[in-house]
């Protein structure tokens, strides 16, 4: 029973200390070192401790760049997995693991809203622990509102990160109204969970689709918004040894 409390608070250790790396500038520390030259997006900048992974770090560096339209903006993505030093010296962290894509994000009338980490258990092997990115984008158009979300899931492979899925759209909503009642909305919601089987050495993903729609009308003096019945689907993720792709749908009705 002794053992119980000194693990606790060797978790809630762990947990300070990640925060405290971040806290402390890790992500611009790393920015420093890689890209002296370069401007960094600090708002969209994200430094997350990889939770269960004692003193492991996912950083994701966002840097502008020239943009081949003059109506958009787009972004090189650096995305490193971080081992922080023992003594926990953040100026001694390594990189153990990054992959970086030039023109990786575009931002035009659809802004990039928000960067978060997602580190979920996606053990999608024994030897095989990946984490996801959510990207999360809001337009500019009041009679024709649209947001989204999309994840990726990075899985690290020595010195490199390899993106295993990409940009797969968990959340999706868009409308077109007269900006006072009138007017038709969707929403779509897609979750993934890890399946027992498992294809070319990484378990299969189901996804979970539910689709709402609804109408708002005006009666009156009164704006009524009609619900239409929910539509659900699931459909199959399967790794095809360099990414996954749908196997067609489950069942849908």
């Amino acid at each position: 029973m002794r053992r119980y409390p000194f693990v606790a608070g060797l978790l809630a250790t762990f947990c300070i200390a990640g925060h405290a790396a971040c806290d402390t500038g890790l992500a611009e520390r790393m920015h420093a070192k890689l890209h002296p030259q370069r401007q960094l997006d600090h708002e969209r900048a994200v430094c997350e401790p990889w939770r269960g992974l004692p003193g492991r770090f996912i950083v994701v560096l966002p840097l502008p760049r020239p943009s081949s339209r003059p109506d958009a903006s787009e972004f090189d993505l650096d995305v490193l997995v971080v081992q922080q030093a023992d003594n926990g010296n953040t100026d001694r962290a390594k990189i153990v693991s990054r992959l970086f894509e030039e023109a990786a994000l575009t931002e035009d009338a659809v802004r990039i809203s928000a960067i978060k980490v997602d580190t979920a258990r996606y053990v999608l092997a024994p030897d095989a622990r990946a984490f996801g990115l959510r990207i999360l984008h809001q337009g500019s158009s009041r009679d024709h509102p649209y947001s989204n979300e999309t994840l990726t899931l990075y899985l690290p492979q020595g010195q490199r990160l390899v993106k295993v899925l990409d940009k797969f759209e968990t959340v999706m909503e868009l409308g077109a109204w007269d900006t006072s009642c009138e007017g038709n909305f969707e929403t779509v919601h897609s979750s993934l969970a890890l399946a027992r089987s498992t294809s070319n050495g990484l378990a299969d993903l189901n996804v979970r689709e539910t689709r709402s729609e609804s109408r708002s009308i005006l009666q009156g003096e009164e704006c009524v918004t009609q619900d239409r019945p929910a539509k659900f689907k699931s459909t199959m993720l399967r790794y095809n040894g360099k990414s996954y792709r749908a196997s067609g749908n489950v069942a849908a009705d």
